[in-house]
């Protein structure tokens, strides 16, 4: 327990200091677009199409996430053969 505890820490702590080094620099933040500005290293979105993809990419997993958890609280499965029963009860 001890020896998780201290992985758990070091993880945190190993985190927290590469924070400074994922963040733009000066230099990025100014040539990045407003609402952007101090995300990431390098240019940002160069027109409307990087936009477009940029956001179909998050609803693709905003619809995975939301279908993810709504079958892992309700699986849609009337015969009861998931996985998990199979193993539990032995079949």
């Amino acid at each position: 327990m001890e020896k998780m505890k201290k992985q758990h820490i070091t993880s945190i702590l190993f985190f927290f200091a590469s924070m400074p080094a994922i963040l733009a620099c000066d230099l990025c933040k100014k040539n990045q677009p407003a609402g952007l500005e101090n995300i990431t290293h390098g240019a940002g979105p160069s027109g409307p199409i990087d936009y477009v993809i940029s956001w179909i990419g998050v609803a693709i997993v905003l619809i995975t996430l939301a279908l993810f958890i709504k079958y892992l609280v309700k699986p849609n499965d009337a015969k009861h053969r998931q996985i998990k029963n199979i193993v539990v009860n032995n079949e």
